[in-house]
C-alpha cells in the first residue's frame, strides 16, 4: 500500500512538472491539453484493470490472476498472495474437518452437529442408526422434526443442558438412549447419543437386589428386636450383668431396621418411573406439622425459628415432599449442638419456591459438599453413628427433588453452620390470592 501511494505521488509530481514546462515553453492551453490527455489515459488504464479484476472475481482461479501494470501490478500481486494464503488455510481447514469427521465416525456414540436453528449439519453413522437419521436426506432439517419424542423436544426447548436425559428408543422399545446437548461456538450444539441399555439393566438388577434383600431382612430383624424388647421388659429374664449387652442389641437392631426402611424407600423412588402426583399441596399446613415434629425431636435443645409464606403452595406428591423437607430439618437438629439456632424458611425468590433450613452447627468442609448426596457417604462416620444417621437421607432427598424438577443447593462453612435449600421451578408454584378485606 505504501508503494502504491508513492507511485501515485511521483506520477502526479511528474505530470505537474511536464505541464509547467509546456506552459512555459508554449502556452497554458497546450499545458491543459497535455494534462487532460494524461489524466484521461490514466483513468482509462484504471477502468481497464478494474474490468479485469471484476472478470476474475466472477471466476477466481489462482493461476488466472491478471498481471497488471503500474500500481495495479502491486494490487494484483498482493491479491495473489492473499488468495494463495486463503486457499492454503481453506485446505488446512478442510483437512482438519475431514479428520474430525473421520474420527467422529469411528466413535461408538452417536454425534450430531446442530446449527443455531437446531438444524442438522452433520452426523456420524452411529447417530443414523440410533436416531433413525439419514444424512443425505436429513441434512439441514430441524432435529425436532425427525426426533419427535416428547421428552427430547422439551429438553431442546428448555435450553438447560447441564444434565443428559434418558428415553426409550422409538425404533426399539427395548433400547434406552442417553442424550445430551453441548452448546459451543455461535449458538451451535453438539448432540451426543449413547446406548445405555446394558447399564440400565445392571442398575435395575442392583435396585431389585437391594430391595429384595432389605425386604427379606425386615422380618427376621423385627422378630429379633421383638424378642430382645420382650426379654428386657420381663423382670428377672435378663441378669443385670448382661443387661447392657441386650440394650446394645436393641439399639443396633433398631438402627438396622431404620437402614432397611431407608433402603426400601430409596429403591422405591428410584424404580418409580411414573411422574409424581400433581396435586396442590397446602404447604403452610404441612410445614407447620413438620416443624412441630422437629420440636418434639429436639426436645427443647434448639431454638427453631420459622418464616413461612402463607400464600405459597406447590404442585406435587405430598408424601414425598414431606419426607424430603423433614429430612433436612432432622439433619439440622442432629448436627447442631444443644442451644443452637435452626431457621426454616419457605418463600418465593426469583420466581422460584425455596425451602431452606439454616443452622449454626458444626458445618461441613467444602471438599465433602459435592458428595453429600451419595449413598452411605458420611463426613464423620463416628458422629453419624452417634446421631443415628443411615447415610441415605440426602440421597433420598435428591431423588425426590429430581422427580419434581427441583434441585438441592448446599452452602456450608466449617465451624459456622450450613444452609440446605430445596429450589422448586416456577411451573410447580401456586400462589393463593390475598384477601383485600
Amino acid at each position: 500500500m505504501q508503494d502504491i501511494r508513492w507511485n501515485a505521488f511521483w506520477l502526479g509530481l511528474t505530470l505537474i512538472i511536464i505541464c509547467l514546462i509546456t506552459w512555459a515553453s508554449s502556452s497554458a492551453t497546450n499545458a491543459l491539453l497535455v494534462f487532460s490527455v494524461v489524466i484521461t489515459a490514466y483513468l482509462i488504464g484504471h477502468l481497464y484493470w478494474l474490468h479485469q479484476l471484476n472478470l476474475w472475481l466472477k471466476k477466481p482461479v489462482l493461476n488466472h490472476i491478471p498481471d497488471g501494470s503500474g500500481a495495479w501490478e502491486d494490487v494484483f500481486g498482493a491479491l495473489y498472495q492473499e488468495y494463495r494464503r486463503h486457499s492454503r488455510n481453506q485446505t488446512q481447514l478442510s483437512s482438519a474437518l475431514g479428520r474430525f469427521r473421520h474420527a467422529a465416525s469411528a466413535l461408538p456414540d452417536g454425534v450430531v452437529v446442530l446449527n443455531a436453528a437446531n438444524e442438522i449439519e452433520w452426523c456420524n453413522p452411529p447417530a443414523e442408526v440410533k436416531l433413525g437419521l439419514d444424512l443425505k436426506k436429513d441434512e439441514n432439517q430441524p432435529i425436532n422434526y425427525l426426533v419427535r419424542h416428547g421428552d427430547f423436544v422439551s429438553y431442546l426447548q428448555e435450553q438447560d443442558y447441564s444434565e443428559p436425559i434418558k428415553l426409550k428408543s422409538w425404533r426399539n422399545l427395548d433400547v434406552t438412549l442417553e442424550i445430551q446437548l453441548i452448546p459451543y461456538g455461535s449458538k451451535q450444539k453438539l448432540l451426543i447419543c449413547r446406548d445405555v441399555t446394558q447399564l440400565e439393566k445392571i442398575e435395575t438388577m442392583r435396585r431389585d437386589f437391594i430391595a429384595n434383600v432389605s425386604h427379606e431382612l425386615r422380618t427376621p430383624l423385627t422378630v429379633v428386636g421383638g424378642f430382645v424388647e420382650t426379654l428386657l421388659d420381663m423382670e428377672g429374664a435378663v441378669p443385670e450383668s448382661t443387661r447392657s449387652y441386650f440394650n446394645m442389641m436393641q439399639e443396633q437392631t433398631m438402627r438396622m431396621r431404620l437402614l432397611i426402611d431407608d433402603l426400601l424407600t430409596l429403591s422405591h423412588i428410584e424404580s418409580n418411573v411414573q411422574a409424581p402426583e400433581n396435586i396442590e399441596i397446602d404447604m403452610p399446613s404441612m410445614l407447620n406439622m413438620i416443624i412441630n415434629d422437629a420440636k418434639a425431636l429436639s426436645q427443647g435443645k434448639h431454638q427453631i425459628i420459622a418464616n413461612i409464606d402463607p400464600h405459597l403452595n406447590l404442585l406435587g406428591a405430598a408424601g414425598e415432599l414431606q419426607s424430603a423437607m423433614s429430612n433436612l430439618i432432622s439433619n439440622a437438629i442432629r448436627y447442631t449442638p444443644t442451644g443452637g439456632e435452626i431457621k426454616v424458611n419457605w418463600e418465593l425468590s426469583n420466581n422460584q419456591a425455596v425451602f431452606s433450613v439454616s443452622d449454626n452447627g458444626i458445618g461441613i468442609e467444602q471438599k465433602h459438599i459435592d458428595r453429600l448426596t451419595e449413598r452411605f457417604y458420611r463426613v464423620d462416620r463416628s458422629r453419624s453413628r452417634e446421631t443415628g444417621g443411615t447415610g441415605l437421607g440426602l440421597s433420598i432427598v435428591k431423588h425426590i427433588l429430581t422427580r419434581h424438577q427441583a434441585k438441592l443447593e448446599i452452602n456450608s462453612e466449617l465451624g459456622v453452620g450450613s444452609t440446605f435449600s430445596e429450589v422448586f421451578p416456577k411451573a410447580r408454584i401456586i400462589q393463593k390470592q390475598v384477601a383485600l378485606f
